[in-house]
């Protein structure tokens, strides 16, 4: 299958994932979902988002001075380097497959240091780093907290083990290969205190948009279900990140005992405070964009940045 013929499948498989959703819940859940964002919540997720967002750009920074790019973070700073988080953040949820502002973030950065391949390597072992810390919170979620997904908890110690075993040996093989840099005390121990703010800070947003909807839940019984939806949000079929998140999120609250319709209405909720909290981004957009225009002698980089973003753009969906 072509590149261009995958990436019309995984967006048609979200529409259709969308579609099937609102057949059998209705469009109740997604006007509730909608209905339930409030101006106090907006703010709050605007705060949190502030914070997760620092702490990305932290990681950021880190894992490129490991990769070999010593100038990010020295040279413009850790809150440019948010502002450009910012921006990569608003276009993964306004584009459809949730990482071309990612890609975009790492093209810049790969052009800025005359290496686009190691902008877009630092952005894949960023991301990547992340996402990893983020499942191990999840297991560790799931196998501990009060949760109803029993049949994930019955053999707890024997998976615990097996994955405890998996990290130790081969999570250190793979950064001294890769990565020594990470492998610093003082470097390993901020990337991972900011991966883990950075779950956190997502979890609690989630969790405000779960009340928000209504759900009386306790935090502790919530928590492994908004990790497992927020898992659920990098599967490529997304839209913008919706899509899995909403159908995960249904599944779950219903398997929960807490309601298929809550589970909607919650995530819809999330969606929406998150783009809003992502809005930043935007306004680093259209300055970047109101700056470059007024260069003429930048329009030839340009071209070569917007071939070079599509060309990655086109690798990351194949």
């Amino acid at each position: 299958m072509s590149r261009t013929a995958w990436r019309r499948v995984r967006l048609l498989a979200g529409v259709v994932l969308l579609a099937v959703i609102g057949w059998r819940l209705g469009t109740g859940p997604w006007i509730d979902g909608l209905a339930d964002v409030t101006p106090a919540s907006l703010l709050v997720a605007g705060l949190i988002a502030l914070l997760t967002t620092l702490g990305c750009a932290v990681r950021w920074c880190l894992v490129a001075r490991a990769l070999g790019d010593l100038e990010l973070g020295q040279n413009q700073g850790v809150w440019r380097a948010s502002a450009e988080y910012y921006r990569s953040q608003f276009l993964n949820t306004a584009l459809p497959g949730g990482v071309l502002g990612d890609v975009h973030r790492g093209v810049r950065r790969g052009q800025d240091v005359a290496d686009v391949g190691l902008g877009l390597r630092v952005v894949v072992w960023e991301r990547a780093i992340g996402q990893f810390v983020q499942i191990v919170l999840t297991i560790l979620a799931v196998l501990f907290l009060p949760s109803p997904i029993h049949f994930l908890r019955a053999a707890n110690g024997l998976w615990a083990m097996l994955f405890g075993s998996m990290v130790l040996i081969s999570v250190p093989l793979v950064l001294r290969r890769y990565a020594p840099g990470l492998l610093e005390p003082r470097v390993g121990l901020t990337v991972l205190s900011a991966s883990v703010i950075v779950v956190a800070g997502h979890v609690a947003t989630f969790i405000v948009a779960a009340r928000m909807a209504g759900s009386t839940a306790s935090v502790t019984r919530l928590v492994p279900l908004a990790l497992i939806v927020l898992l659920a949000m990098s599967l490529p079929i997304n839209i913008g990140g919706w899509g899995p998140r909403e159908g995960v999120a249904a599944w779950l609250f219903g398997l929960a005992g807490l309601g298929a319709e809550l589970g909607l209405a919650a995530a819809v909720a999330y969606g929406v405070v998150v783009l809003v909290a992502n809005l930043p981004g935007a306004g680093v957009v259209l300055l970047d964009w109101r700056r470059r225009a007024g260069v003429p002698e930048a329009a030839p980089d340009e071209s070569r940045a917007a071939v070079a973003v599509g060309q990655a753009a086109r690798a990351v969906r194949g």
